[in-house]
């Protein structure tokens, strides 16, 4: 017999979704996370529309998670060309989290629901269990862990980001891999409030990167982020974009570099009883590289099949990749075509987010979750200026 119906790798957003929605389908599940929580994650930590629905659908309420609400932008052009457009409806354009307190929320929330949580876990590997190791057999999944004991499960579900050994056994393909730089600043009074409700996208210099300013109390989270192969240019527009906004010398809680990987068209999200979710999967936008809402929707997804299929129904493992290439092939589409666009001409899309309230409405609407870049993108005019402009 398995020791668990289910288990989970990685207690970040989409494995602390996928561990909360198998284990109230009535899964026996175990997430496992190698660090002990709460623990820092880097990352910008502003969360989307999308994201603030997944997190209340989870039973947790964002505003009181949040740092800061923001409703006001400010964009420069490699740091020229300053504007900056507020919202007036009340509504903030994202809501500013701490990553340990939010990533502790989303864990407590699948304990709430009946996983059983260990934490300082290591996993060294996956491999499929049973008869001969068939893959999709009825001895379900191995998952070995360090200075420990073999654990068996029905089902795995891999969402243990970037450097993933669960990806490493589905055979995961990213054919976007980005750098981020990023630090966070403790700042005085007087800077917190000039940043209060207020943050900063800077399309940056080189090719496709951007910086950012994300304002949460008396902490400035700021970072860029680009290809990685441009990583020297990167660290250098870095340095520069922190001197601009007159930090330097301000103590750093952190300062460090990320890397986020994009799954490739077709890469598989699935091997027998082993299904990928979130950074694991390559899911996250390839333009802004936006990944939260990509790991709370896909590990809802990769969740429920696990339950199902350890309760009997395997054909909701065939379903898997078709629900998520249903929820996120459109976006994943779009967002490389935004890339591409934006490589080439930066400042077109500072043209169109300063024009008016036209272009920066369509930005907040995006943001909300009212619209996609795929749904304009699919606009007979938006669709013909794109194709002009790539040529």
């Amino acid at each position: 017999m398995a020791d668990f119906d289910v288990i989970v790798i990685g207690a970040g957003p989409a494995g602390a979704a996928a561990a909360r929605v198998a284990a109230a389908a009535g899964a026996r599940v175990c997430l496992l996370e190698r660090a002990v929580l709460p623990r820092y994650k880097t990352c910008g930590g502003g969360l989307v529309g999308m994201s603030r629905d997944q997190i209340g659908a989870a039973g947790l309420d964002w505003s009181r998670l949040a740092s800061t609400q923001v409703d006001a932008l400010t964009m420069t052009l490699d740091g020229r060309l300053k504007v900056t457009r507020r919202r007036r409806d009340g509504q903030p354009i994202l809501a500013m989290v701490m990553r340990p307190e939010l990533d502790a929320a989303l864990v407590d929330a699948a304990k709430a629901a009946g996983a059983e949580v260990r934490t300082a876990t290591m996993v060294t590997g996956v491999r499929a269990a049973g008869s001969g190791g068939a893959e999709g057999s009825s001895g379900g999944v191995t998952v070995t862990v360090r200075d420990g004991p073999d654990l068996v499960a029905s089902v795995v579900v891999g969402a243990d980001g970037t450097s993933s050994r669960a990806a490493s056994y589905v055979g995961v393909r990213c054919d976007q891999v980005d750098l981020g730089l990023e630090g966070e600043f403790r700042v005085p009074s007087y800077l917190a409030a000039q940043w209060e409700r207020r943050m900063l996208l800077d399309w940056g210099p080189v090719p496709g990167s951007y910086g950012w300013v994300f304002p949460k109390g008396d902490v400035l989270t700021v970072g860029v982020i680009g290809a990685r192969d441009d990583g020297p240019a990167l660290r250098a527009y870095y340095e520069a974009f922190v001197a601009r906004l007159g930090i330097a010398a301000l103590p750093r809680q952190h300062d460090s570099g990320h890397l986020t990987r994009v799954r490739a068209a077709g890469s598989p999200l699935r091997r027998g009883r082993v299904l990928v979710a979130g950074d694991a999967a390559g899911l996250l936008d390839p333009w802004t590289r936006e990944g939260i809402s990509f790991a709370l929707r896909s590990g809802r997804l990769a969740g429920a099949a696990a339950a199902a299929a350890a309760g009997g129904d395997l054909t909701a493992l065939d379903a898997y990749p078709e629900q998520v290439e249903a929820v996120f092939g459109s976006e994943l589409a779009s967002g490389r075509v935004l890339l591409g666009l934006y490589r080439r001409r930066p400042e077109l899309m500072h043209a169109m987010m300063s024009a008016g309230p036209g272009g920066f409405g369509l930005f907040t609407r995006i943001v909300d979750g009212r619209s996609t870049f795929a749904r304009q993108l699919r606009r007979p005019g938006v669709t013909a200026t794109v194709a002009a402009l790539s040529r």
